[in-house]
């Protein structure tokens, strides 16, 4: 084979932006349990390390877009179109969270898909709403979420309407999207899918043509997912128009996994196994939702540190002193569970982006100190923050923890960091003693 201009002796199927590491860390868990080769880079790789990852089906990057202004996003994203560009990748997917959460002055989907779109030259964007797996649900054009044992409309879920950064008060993602300048934004119903593939593909058409000329050069057509049976269905939309030009697509991992539904490759479902840890493990929890505050409170074989999130993110003596409790903790072989709580304001919404970043600085020092073999990292972007606060280039997929928690592999020149096993969740996501398994283990 040819050696493409970015390194690679082949061109992936796929290549996708994670808008923050959580989310990547389930669409490199999507793509790799189909039997794709793929790795998940923590930034644009260097030749080196395009070459140790070697052929590869699908390409990620890790970002943190979700917490950045557009005008931020403009800087991160462009070079990431550029290289996807050389990659020649058919599928360029912009990985959003599953409850779309965003908003026109932070983590815009909108200015993301403006951004990246140019560099793939094909006119039509589909956005996959809903990913049922994680019990997300687009039904015409409106999200539905999980919670407890009911699902809530995403405009009154208890957690998404009052979250800290972007809160979610807009359950049409059509006027959620045109909010963040994605005019005249089609869409494709649930209902739809029964119909035979000819006349799919004529409605899209019809839908296409129904974009006004000024904006003829951004076409962007919304697609229902409400089960997984109408994943091919989706797939086979996408990959289709792929052929003729590459594309940009945006939204959950579904988006991999319509793909994957169409080449007819069955996931492996079964949860791989993860073995009981060999040595002390280290949680940073810096999500405040419901959720994880439960998997706190069940994590009953670890010393349990309360953060407090105002001086985590003003007071660096704090951060210094705190890391230094942590890893004497850790050395005496006791696994720590490192935890942000309430300090009667919301932290989340005066210092979520740089408590996030205080964070990730707290976990550099501790695993200068005492380095583990196994951590996990709760929370968006705080997982976003503290894996840049890293010593690594690089996540693989190791084992399945949870739908939509992963355990992976971590990369790094540094030898105290490679091979490190790292599970990145985001606030909404595993069972309430999901942090007691990544201590002991879970069975096939």
């Amino acid at each position: 084979m040819e050696r493409h201009g970015s390194g690679l002796m082949r061109a992936p199927k796929i290549a996708f932006y994670g808008d923050d590491f959580t989310g990547a860390t389930d669409t490199l868990s999507t793509a790799a349990r189909a039997g794709l080769r793929t790795v998940l880079f923590l930034g644009l790789p260097t030749q080196a390390q395009l070459e140790r990852a070697g052929p590869l089906d699908c390409l990620g990057i890790a970002g943190a877009a979700r917490a950045m202004t557009p005008d931020e996003m403009l800087v991160e994203l462009a070079p990431v179109g550029a290289f996807f560009a050389r990659l020649g990748a058919r599928v360029v997917h912009y990985k959003t969270c599953s409850t779309f959460d965003s908003a026109p002055h932070v983590g815009s989907i909108g200015a993301a898909i403006s951004i990246l779109q140019p560099y793939t030259g094909n006119s039509w964007v589909p956005i996959v709403g809903g990913q049922p797996n994680l019990r997300r649900y687009c039904v015409f054009g409106n999200l539905f979420a999980g919670t407890g044992s009911t699902v809530a409309r995403i405009d009154r879920h208890p957690t998404m309407r009052q979250h800290p950064v972007t809160p979610m008060h807009e359950a049409d993602l059509r006027l959620h999207l045109e909010a963040q300048g994605l005019r005249h934004v089609q869409s494709i119903n649930y209902t739809d899918y029964a119909q035979s593939d000819a006349g799919l593909d004529a409605q899209l058409d019809a839908l296409l043509a129904l974009t006004p000329a000024a904006s003829a050069a951004l076409r962007v057509v919304l697609m229902d997912l409400s089960d997984a049976c109408q994943l091919a269905g989706v797939g086979r939309l996408i990959w289709t128009r792929a052929q003729v030009q590459p594309l940009l697509a945006a939204g959950p991992s579904s988006v991999v996994q319509a793909l994957v539904a169409h080449w007819n490759i069955e996931p492996d479902m079964a949860t791989t196994r993860v073995t009981a840890a060999t040595g002390p493990v280290l949680v940073l929890a810096g999500s405040l939702s419901p959720l994880t505050a439960l998997q706190v409170s069940a994590a009953h074989s670890y010393l349990h540190i309360g953060l407090d999130p105002v001086r985590l993110d003003t007071d660096r003596a704090y951060v210094t002193t705190t890391a230094s409790h942590i890893a004497k903790a850790l050395a005496e072989g006791r696994h720590v569970l490192a935890f942000t709580a309430s300090s009667g304001e919301t932290a989340g919404v005066k210092h979520g982006r740089s408590l996030a970043r205080a964070c990730g600085e707290l976990l550099a020092q501790v695993l200068c100190i005492t380095p583990v073999k196994r951590l996990g990292i709760a929370g968006g972007d705080t997982s976003s923050h503290a894996v840049q606060a890293l010593d690594a280039w690089g996540l693989s997929y190791r084992a399945q923890l949870a739908p939509g928690v992963a355990l992976c592999c971590l990369h790094s020149d540094n030898p105290l960091m490679d091979g490190l096993e790292i599970m990145l969740k985001g606030g909404q996501m595993g069972c309430e003693t999901l942090f007691q398994e990544l201590l002991n283990g879970s069975s096939a």
